[in-house]
This record gives structure tokens, C-alpha cells and sequence, in this order.
């Protein structure tokens, strides 16, 4: 897989050599701090598709939420969306009455705007803190479970998925679809090849921390190169799985941009990455600013001008129909009956739809004042959280694909 990415002017060797080199050590250690590890999220919301979901039945399927005692002070105090006003209030009862307005005004913002997914605001009491870091640990072993013991349950959901999938994205299998896909506008290429992305980073994570062997108890994880080529080689996938890997680059460069593009909002000294240990919280917003440096650093970003560039009245109506489109994507993930799947496909949406709502909102971070909160443009902590753990899986994917090229270097 080499050379130049179709609709930008990146090719897929530098994207390697400053994810190895730059991004992947330093994101790594980004999410393994207190601010970023602890991710607030509704498991409790049904399904808007089937009246049955097919919940996971295996043991591993559920999250263990964090005990109250272990999340930090400063993330217990303020991380949801709709009521981070009044959290923040709560908490911090000696701020003047001007601070108090500018938490009210974020609320007021962040009800009114556009959003790229579904928002559980008003459900906050199923809401429960989780630790990624744990959450990731048995990630693949539910993974296994799934492909090995292939549960009714799961199968079913799959199916529904798929379905669903086949509706509202339009995603076609074989070489058709590509055609089609050539004669779409830009903004709709995009649309499914940041979809498609998404699969294909999730796919390879299946890959490489596969179940080997499970002997006396002893379970043995590891890359799975014949998996990898089921999923991704040329003639197993009749010529579709270097687009998939194809396009997980493009879906890297997009979010990539985004970071870049969001850096002056974080770079203000009246925003701080708060958890209640000023110690922690400094170093973790240095290290965010100098992967912000890196970001900046890469000369062959995306392009998110050449989107919605033509008339007003039509580039509005694309735009809309776009975020519509994404939304549903991200309604998809409450169907998911695993609740460690449904996790990390929450995260990774809400992710990528923090990294549009970034690339459509450049004026607004443009115009952000440096001595007070913005009404124009927020972030929650949510989709802070979200955007840089959703990077990071993007990150590792990568990186675990450069793995994957050596071993099958080795087989041949």
C-alpha cells in the first residue's frame, strides 16, 4: 500500500513516518492520563431501530463502571454536556457572578448548536463514569468471544446492522460500489470513506491482538496474519481491502487536520484540562500542546476548505444533509448489544463527529477571546476525551498495520 491518497495531496509513506516517529509514542502516553482515560457515557440508551437489540449475553460483554471513590475530583464535578453549568457552579461556589454567567451562556451554546451525533444530555442520571484503559484490556477478549463462540445474539445484531448500514449509508460491496462512489460529489466521497475508515481501523484491532491459543487458562494474544489477509488482501477481498486500508488513512488525515485546526482554542490559559491535581493537569496540557505543535507541523493536511464551496443556498443544504447522515451513524451504536463494542463505537463517533464539528466551525475558533470562555465555540470534556482516544485508536491502527507489512514480509 503506497503512494498518493485519492481526493488530497498526501501520500500514505509520510503519514507512516510521522505517525511512528511523532504522533503514536506521544498519544500514547496523552490517554493514559487521568483527564483522558475516564470516559463518561450513557450504556442505558435503547435502541431507536428494534424493540429488541439482542443484548450481549457473555460476562465479558458488560462495563464495570469506575467507583466514585477512584475518578478524580475535578471529572466527577463537571463532564456532561447539558449540566456542566450547574456542576461547575456547585463546585466552584466562590466564582464571581461574571464566571458564573460565561458556565450559564456555555449551557445556553451548547443546547442551540448543531451537532454531528446523538447527545444523551437529558438522560444524565444513566449516565457512568468508565476506565478506557481497563475497558481496552478485555476489549479483545469479548472480540474473540464473539468471532470464536458466535453468539445468537450478537449474530442478529450484526445483521440488523448491516442492514441498516446498507440503508443509510449506501455501502455497497465489490467493485460497483467504488464506481459509484467516483461519480459522487467530494462531500458525500468523504462522508463514506471516513465510514469506511472507521471499519477498517476497527478490523484491524480485531486483527492484531487476536486469541492464538487459550491452553490451561493461559490465553495467548497476538496478530493474526491469516485473519489480516481474510480481511484485507486483494484476492480474498476482490480488490476492496487496500481501499479499506485506503481510506483509514484519509480517515487519519481528517481527524489529524481537525486537532491541528483546534489547537487555538486549548493554547488559551484560561482552558485547563481540570481533574482536580494542578500537577497532573499541567503536564497533561504541555504534552496536548506539543502533539498540537506536531499536528501543525505536518505539511500535507486535508484541504476541508474544498468542501461545501459552491453556492450558499446548495452548500448549506449539502452541509446539513451531511451531519444528518452522521448523526445516524451514530445512533447505530445504541443498537449494539455488547456493551464494551457499544463503548468503544460510542467513542470513536463522537470522536470523529468532535473532529467536523472542528473543521466546520474555523471562524468561530478564530474569533475565540483569550482572557474568557467563548459563547461561539465549546468543547466538553466528553468530546475532548472522545476526539483524542478516538485519534489514538486511529494512531494505533496504523502503526499496527506497519507491524502487519513486516510479518507478511516474513511469511513470504
Amino acid at each position: 500500500l503506497t503512494g498518493v491518497l485519492d481526493d488530497c495531496l498526501c501520500d500514505i509513506e509520510s503519514i507512516d513516518d510521522f505517525n511512528t516517529f511523532k504522533i503514536f509514542p506521544k498519544i500514547q502516553k496523552l490517554q493514559e492520563r487521568d483527564y483522558f482515560r475516564y470516559y463518561k457515557v450513557n450504556l442505558k440508551r435503547p435502541c431507536p431501530f428494534w424493540a429488541d437489540d439482542g443484548h450481549c449475553s457473555i460476562k465479558d460483554c458488560h462495563v464495570e463502571p469506575c467507583p466514585e471513590s477512584k475518578v478524580p475530583i475535578g471529572i466527577k464535578a463537571g463532564s456532561s454536556n447539558k449540566v456542566s453549568s450547574h456542576l461547575y457552579l456547585d463546585f466552584f461556589s466562590n466564582l464571581l457572578n461574571q464566571s458564573k454567567e460565561a458556565f450559564i451562556d456555555w449551557a445556553r451554546y451548547d443546547d442551540s448548536q448543531d451537532h454531528f451525533c446523538e447527545l444523551d444530555g437529558k438522560m444524565f442520571k444513566l449516565f457512568q463514569n468508565v476506565c478506557l484503559i481497563c475497558c481496552l484490556f478485555k476489549a479483545k477478549q469479548v472480540c474473540t468471544h464473539i468471532h470464536t463462540e458466535g453468539a445468537a445474539n450478537t449474530h442478529t445484531v450484526i445483521s440488523k446492522l448491516n442492514t441498516v448500514c446498507l440503508t443509510v449509508c449506501f455501502l455497497f460491496t465489490g467493485e460497483s460500489f467504488y464506481t459509484w462512489l467516483e461519480g459522487l460529489c467530494l462531500e458525500k466521497r468523504v462522508f463514506y470513506k471516513l465510514i469506511s475508515g472507521l471499519h477498517a481501523s476497527i478490523n484491524l484491532h480485531l486483527c492484531a491482538n487476536y486469541l492464538l491459543e487459550e491452553t490451561w487458562g493461559k490465553p495467548r494474544w497476538g496478530p493474526n496474519v491469516k485473519e489480516f489477509t481474510r480481511r484485507f488482501d486483494p484476492m480474498e477481498t476482490k480488490g476492496e481491502g487496500p481501499r479499506r486500508l485506503k481510506n483509514l488513512y484519509f480517515l487519519y488525515l481528517i481527524e489529524l487536520r481537525a486537532l491541528s485546526k483546534v489547537a487555538p482554542y486549548f493554547e488559551r490559559s484560561v482552558v485547563d484540562l481540570y481533574t482536580g491535581n494542578g500537577h497532573e493537569d499541567a503536564e497533561s496540557k504541555a504534552l496536548l500542546l506539543d502533539i498540537f505543535r506536531d499536528t501543525k507541523s505536518f505539511r500535507m493536511h486535508f484541504d476541508e476548505k474544498s468542501m461545501f464551496a459552491g453556492d450558499k443556498k446548495g452548500a448549506k443544504s449539502l452541509k446539513e444533509e451531511f451531519r444528518l447522515h452522521f448523526k445516524n451513524i451514530s445512533r447505530i451504536m445504541d443498537c449494539v448489544g455488547c456493551d464494551k463494542c457499544r463503548l468503544w463505537g460510542k467513542l470513536q463517533t463522537q470522536g470523529l463527529g468532535t473532529a467536523l464539528k472542528i473543521l466546520f466551525s474555523e471562524k468561530e475558533i478564530q474569533s475565540l477571546p483569550e482572557n474568557s470562555p467563548s459563547k461561539g465555540f465549546q468543547l466538553t470534556r466528553q468530546e475532548i476525551v472522545a476526539l483524542v482516544n478516538a485519534f489514538g485508536r486511529l494512531s494505533t491502527s496504523i502503526k499496527e498495520l506497519q507491524n502487519f507489512k513486516v510479518l507478511l514480509q516474513q511469511t513470504r
